[in-house]
């Protein structure tokens, strides 16, 4: 793993909102906005940016922690744009804050966390959950 990200370093993602991501349960939209399931996601994916760049070849990174505070709806149309800021790295683990916003408004204050792994080390961690 590269240690190229301190606390404080950011990357930026955006997203159109589209029909896929509202809220849709057993095929039927619920309301035409942002799902929680679908921010969570695409916050996951901008933290994942860092992983991107710090991971050697031989590795892979694996979330290991969602928190979403959804506050404000964004509706399908909306961009969103996630700030994903690095508050640790130790060792091979790297949790960020991240904050999404329509304009200026808040939608949504989101902490991720995720380890970067050897693919030796993550197919013997799914090994040892699969045997359980």
């Amino acid at each position: 793993m590269k240690q190229l990200f301190k606390y404080g370093d950011t990357k930026e993602f955006y997203k159109k909102v589209g029909k896929k991501d509202a809220a849709i349960f057993n095929g039927v939209m619920v309301h035409p906005y942002y799902s929680t399931y679908a921010l969570a996601r695409d916050a996951e994916w901008t933290s994942r940016l860092f992983v991107l760049d710090m991971k050697e070849a031989e590795e892979e990174g694996i979330g290991t922690f969602v928190n979403v505070k959804h506050v404000s709806p964004a509706k399908i149309g909306d961009e969103v744009r996630f700030i994903a800021v690095i508050q640790s790295v130790v060792n091979n683990e790297i949790n960020c804050t991240i904050t999404a916003r329509v304009g200026m408004r808040l939608i949504a204050n989101i902490e991720t966390g995720q380890k970067i792994l050897s693919e030796d080390e993550l197919e013997s961690v799914a090994r040892v959950a699969n045997s359980g």
